[in-house]
């Protein structure tokens, strides 16, 4: 069995991970932003949070989170209460409504591959279950890299090429 470097398969994963997920939000439907859709999910799972707690697990900086999070709260989407920790702090959660819209999204994004997934082989659906684990893993251990390219900014650079050796 021929294997590929990591390199190239990184290269032919890439676009094909950006193109799922680029046809899943728009089949989610335009009711909220991709940043909207995100904060909510994470509220929606980890509420309530703090904006400040919710810009770290997003990675976004605070200002932003305070323009999603106003955006949300103006559509009845997310809920502020006082932080009984911190009184100059609030905390947010997701409202019914909120919740009702992430479920309804989710159901459309499910349907949408589960109607692609209907066409494919045994086989390939296992393919799909195991490269499903390998992401979910990758996901868990941060950026995926263990400790090189990744936070040597090769990648960020452009430095990666398939057939490419990054710099040391």
């Amino acid at each position: 069995m021929q294997t590929i470097s990591t390199v190239d398969l990184a290269y032919r994963l890439r676009p094909a991970i950006a193109r799922v997920a680029r046809r899943m939000r728009q089949e989610a439907g335009g009711e909220l932003s991709p940043s909207q859709s995100a904060a909510l999910t994470t509220i929606d799972c980890h509420g309530p949070l703090t904006p400040s707690e919710l810009a770290a697990r997003e990675r976004i900086q605070r200002p932003t989170a305070t323009r999603v999070l106003a955006r949300l709260e103006e559509a009845a989407l997310i809920a502020r209460t006082a932080d009984p920790a911190d009184r100059r702090s609030s905390l947010v959660s997701a409202t019914p409504a909120g919740s009702a819209l992430l479920m309804e999204m989710r159901a459309r994004r499910d349907a949408w591959m589960a109607e692609r997934l209907d066409s494919l082989s045994p086989e390939d659906l296992a393919a799909l279950d195991r490269a499903a684990g390998i992401l979910e893993r990758m996901l868990e251990d941060g950026d995926g890299s263990p400790g090189g390219l990744a936070s040597q900014g090769a990648i960020a650079r452009g430095a990666i090429l398939p057939g490419r050796v990054a710099p040391a």
